[in-house]
């Protein structure tokens, strides 16, 4: 095991399957140069034990250029904001990271925990704006998988003059 190219986990060894069948091009895909590409974004501890931070697709670039892996950011705005359902992160080609939050949450209270989130965080994985969104994202809205994993190209398309105006106030200031 080891770390390619954007913090991704790659693996090579007897155990790693030799490829798809009959699928040349997702094998291809999949397996280059003898390493299977995961498509998770891990690290390693000094110890050697491996921790998943989140999927290579759902990584946020900034336009300066830092590649964040959204994940552990929303999950640390939930703990700190228990009455929200759902939070995502969005700022591709931005200069800043943004927040959707669903659910029954003040400005306050959304503020209060993005401040929280904010004081571990390096200045480029600060949260500079959020919108709330009354109505969580669901299966029957479709903007949840069947397996309840959140559709972020479907959040990002259809709320985007919410997102348009977070960056625009920010902007404005």
């Amino acid at each position: 095991m080891k770390l390619g190219e954007d913090g991704e986990i790659i693996v090579r060894g007897p155990n790693v399957f030799p490829g798809y069948w009959n699928r040349p091009q997702e094998t291809a895909k999949a397996l280059r140069n003898g390493w299977f590409h995961t498509g998770d974004q891990g690290e390693a501890d000094a110890s050697g034990n491996w921790k998943i931070i989140g999927r290579i697709k759902n990584l946020i670039i900034l336009g300066s250029g830092h590649n964040i892996a959204p994940e552990p950011i929303e999950d640390e705005l939930l703990q700190n904001l228990p009455a929200a359902q759902q939070a995502v992160l969005v700022g591709n080609g931005r200069s800043y990271l943004s927040a959707i939050i669903t659910g029954p949450v003040t400005r306050e209270q959304a503020q209060a925990a993005v401040d929280a989130v904010n004081l571990a965080m390096p200045h480029y994985k600060q949260i500079r704006a959020f919108h709330i969104q009354a109505e969580p994202f669901s299966i029957d809205n479709g903007l949840l998988t069947a397996n309840g994993k959140i559709k972020r190209d479907l959040i990002a398309g259809r709320l985007q003059s919410e997102i348009e105006e977070m960056y625009a106030v920010k902007q404005a200031v």
